[in-house]
């Protein structure tokens, strides 16, 4: 399968570390000009590479994103790809709807959602000119069911990506601007610092996902590009399930 991304820009949130990092590598290796938006930076080796324009910026910061978006548009004629990548997970303050604080729940859907609505407010009228648009968004197999050892604003804030998403494939169908979600299981991220921790709850977890293992960012990062390229053009307004089966079971 050969994979066509010529002369492309992507822009992507949440691109210095995580998967959003192993989808910029991958990018960058697809000769794609990458814009990262990220309040952490990047590695010495991304930031010299070429093909990459690296943005500190806090993505709750409205006022500096909407700024920085205007200088992009003057700067880029064409952003084909869009890939919302942020996320944060708090443990110590993400709990359950009963005790957590309102700063906290409003804070990760800043991130995790509404910073994307900016963006994507900014960039899809250029989509829309060109004619042309491939937008994938990293949700959670959380978005899909409760817990009983909830994250609650997470896990709502990727469940309303799940339904903007549809949204934007249903609304831009016609000027060849796709959407698309990715639901990642359990995947080894700076995130999940909890398992260096306590490594016989990675194994425990390993032993029920059907593959036998937790999942790579490399594994989501294959799959945003499958979704980016024109490859999947008949692919909109769905989600893929990358979690080793574990949604599978019953």
């Amino acid at each position: 399968m050969k994979l066509n991304f010529s002369g492309r820009t992507a822009l992507i949130t949440g691109g210095s570390g995580g998967i959003g990092l192993s989808i910029v590598e991958k990018l960058i290796k697809n000769k794609i000009k990458v814009i990262i938006l990220d309040i952490n930076t990047p590695s010495k080796k991304i930031l010299l590479n070429k093909f990459v324009e690296f943005i500190k910026i806090d993505l709750s910061d409205y006022t500096n994103l909407h700024l920085c978006l205007t200088e992009l548009k003057k700067k880029y004629k064409k952003i084909e790809y869009v890939i919302n990548a942020a996320g944060v997970l708090w443990f110590d303050k993400d709990v359950s709807l009963e005790k957590i604080e309102i700063n906290t729940w409003n804070k990760v859907f800043s991130i995790n959602l509404n910073s994307i609505v900016i963006i994507l407010q900014s960039i899809l009228p250029q989509m829309k000119k060109n004619k042309f648009g491939s937008i994938v968004h990293i949700s959670s197999i959380d978005a899909l069911s409760g817990d009983n050892k909830p994250q609650d604003a997470y896990g709502s804030s990727k469940a309303a990506l799940l339904r903007l998403s549809k949204s934007i494939s249903i609304q831009f169908a016609s000027k060849n601007i796709r959407s698309n979600s990715i639901l990642p299981g359990p995947i080894e991220t700076p995130m999940q610092e909890r398992w260096k921790k306590n490594p016989e709850s990675k194994k425990n977890l390993s032993k029920v996902i059907p593959l036998r293992r937790v999942g790579q960012p490399s594994d989501i990062a294959n799959s945003t590009m499958f979704l980016l390229s024109d490859e999947s053009s008949f692919i909109t307004g769905t989600e893929l399930i990358v979690d080793g089966g574990l949604r599978a079971k019953p």
